[in-house]
């Protein structure tokens, strides 16, 4: 069925019979739940019931968004994630600044997974895949409230704001920064070329765990404007890559003068490589000694039920 206010999400009812063969087919030595929705749920309450260990991640910050979008308290759902998380092996979280804040919630178990980007298909490009008036200010992501996005739309700027993405502040945002140009989401090749094409990735977001746009951008030659929170405070921080500053005009004029070779150069110190060997480290504990983070491939999954695992 659809979120409840972001039906682009798309949440499965009552899948915990179904978890339970998907994982019972791969028979595993330690089950990696990625996020604490439904089927986050299924696989967390058949690991408890079976003894089968499990680690888990903390890639949003939903205590946040919740209170953005409903008033939520944030202490209500840190207590919620708390009870969700407390059971887990470990708790991987992408960077510093959250592993302490999270810290400070009264998290336990936490270990470092870093991020990785595609060096190959986000790569500077020619910059004709928009004709418009320069500099050109990119936004990626999810068109939401809890994005901020309306930070950098409603700055008085020369040149063109882009936004590529989806959501559910789409229509409002449309109608009230007619100067904008929104472009929907966008995948692949095609998004790639949008990357490269702009002057300066713009971040307005105070509410994420990393940011993988960032280094998508970065990687593109395209350096990056924010706010000095984490997720830029630990991709960026003082590299000459961009800049960081509370107030995002400025932020945008400086991070124009940044070199697109040490933006690139920057981003290829996030490979998928070290991202896949952090994470193996991880689960390896659970005695999953048959993986390896060795110089060969990583074997596929067997079949169609493994994948889904």
């Amino acid at each position: 069925m659809p979120c409840p206010t972001y039906p682009e999400i798309r949440l499965a009812l009552l899948p915990g019979r179904k978890m339970g063969r998907i994982i019972e087919s791969v028979r595993p030595c330690v089950v990696h739940i990625a996020t604490e929705g439904t089927l986050g749920l299924a696989a967390r309450a058949y690991c408890l019931k079976r003894g089968i260990p499990f680690t888990t991640a903390f890639h949003t910050k939903f205590p946040e968004y919740l209170h953005a979008r409903f008033g939520v308290p944030p202490a209500w759902t840190y207590r919620a994630m708390r009870w969700f998380h407390g059971p887990a092996a470990s708790v991987m979280v992408a960077t510093a600044s959250i592993e302490n804040e999270l810290k400070g919630h009264g998290f336990a178990n936490l270990r470092r997974w870093s991020r990785g980007v595609d060096t190959t298909l986000f790569r500077p490009r020619a910059k004709d895949a928009l004709n418009l008036p320069r500099p050109i200010m990119l936004y990626v992501g999810r068109v939401a409230v809890e994005k901020n996005i309306e930070a950098f739309l409603s700055l008085a700027r020369p040149g063109s704001k882009v936004v590529v993405g989806d959501g559910p502040q789409l229509s409002l945002l449309q109608r009230k920064y007619a100067d904008a140009l929104f472009l929907g989401a966008k995948q692949g090749e095609d998004l790639a070329r949008h990357f490269a094409a702009a002057d300066v990735f713009v971040f307005p977001s105070l509410t994420d765990t990393f940011g993988l746009v960032l280094l998508e951008a970065l990687a593109s030659g395209v350096p990056v404007a924010a706010y000095p929170v984490p997720g830029p405070l630990d991709v960026i921080g003082t590299a000459l890559v961009g800049c960081l500053d509370r107030d995002l005009g400025r932020a945008i004029d400086v991070a124009l003068t940044r070199d697109p070779a040490a933006c690139r150069a920057h981003a290829e110190g996030f490979s998928w490589r070290a991202c896949t060997e952090q994470f193996l480290a991880n689960v390896r504990p659970f005695g999953c000694d048959a993986v390896t983070a060795g110089p060969g491939p990583i074997a596929p999954p067997r079949d169609r039920a493994a994948r889904a695992a």
